[in-house]
Order: structure tokens, then sequence, then C-alpha cells
């Protein structure tokens, strides 16, 4: 096939993305305090699991295994971000999460395009299903968070309220 060793490469990095992904999400859904949130995080990660696991078999039909390094996107799917939570309430840590999966995404939406586009131009029409079917699924992640992230939002900030609220008398009284 004409350009396997670019597809194998962006089938490589692709794989090692979602396996990353996959981590990020299990982390995440343990913590935070909204169970819609928590639930559709773990689902994501169950998720990512099915498409790296589609990913090795397209690269082993290739006659190729996954990259021993991690992509560039796999790196940015490590969610660093997460170290600015500290200090974060449970409420408020699961709408960064759910910004970050948004995020994520799009980037790896972004990702299957490019595949997408290069198997097609290499003449792969096998590759070139599978990255628009994870396509599709990465859009659903980000529609699904989407939704989530409204209502995530309203609760932590009413949760921050509160919060302020009753710790006010008791500033008061030190006084």
């Amino acid at each position: 096939m004409y350009g396997q060793d670019t597809i194998v490469r962006y089938l490589q990095d692709a794989e090692a993305a979602e396996r990353a992904f996959e981590d990020a999400l299990a982390s995440l859904s343990k913590t935070g305090d909204q169970p819609a949130v928590q639930n559709a995080l773990a689902t994501m990660s169950r998720n990512a699991r099915t498409q790296h696991e589609r990913l090795e078999a397209r690269l082993k039909a290739l006659n190729a295994g996954r990259s021993t390094a991690r992509s560039a996107l796999a790196h940015a799917v490590g969610f660093t971000t997460t170290l600015a939570q500290v200090g974060q309430s449970p409420a408020e840590k699961n709408t960064q999460h759910l910004m970050i999966v948004i995020a994520t995404a799009a980037a790896e939406s972004g990702m299957y395009e490019a595949l997408a586009s290069a198997a097609e131009a290499a003449g792969d029409p096998t590759t070139e299903q599978l990255a628009r079917q994870l396509q599709d699924e990465e859009r659903q992640d980000y529609e699904q968070a989407a939704l989530l992230l409204r209502q995530s939002a309203v609760d932590a900030f009413e949760q921050a309220m509160n919060d302020n609220v009753s710790q006010a008398p008791a500033a008061l009284a030190a006084n």
C-alpha cells in the first residue's frame, strides 16, 4: 500500500493517545461528587479501551505493532492541568474534568480526520472507515460532556455560594 509507513505511524499515535485517555478517564471518574459526571467518565474510559483495541487490531492487520513511545497527543491527554485543581471543591473538579474531556475529544476528532484523510489518499478504505467510526465516537463524547458541563458548572457555583454563606457567620463571629 502506498504510504503505509505514514498510516502506521498515525495509527500508532492514535492508539497511544487512546491508551492514555482510557487511563486518565478512569482516574477522573473516581473524583468529584457528581454521579452523572463520574458515570459518564467511566463509560468514556471503557469506550477508549475499545478504541485502542480496534486501532491495535488494525495495526496487526498491517503487520505492525503499537508504538512503544507515547505520541504528542498522548502527552496532551495526560491531563497535567489537573494539578491546578488543588483546593477546589469536588464539583469544581468535575466541571474541569468535563472541560478537559471536551478539549481532548475535539483534538482526537482532528487526529481521526487526519488519519481518515491520509488513509483515503493511500487507498486504504479499511483504515479510513475505522478512523471515521472513531471520529464519530469522539463527537459523541464531546456532545455528552458538553451537555453535562452546564449542570456541573451550575452545581459547582451553587455549592460554592452555599459554602460562602455558611462560612460568613463564622468569619463575622471571629471578628
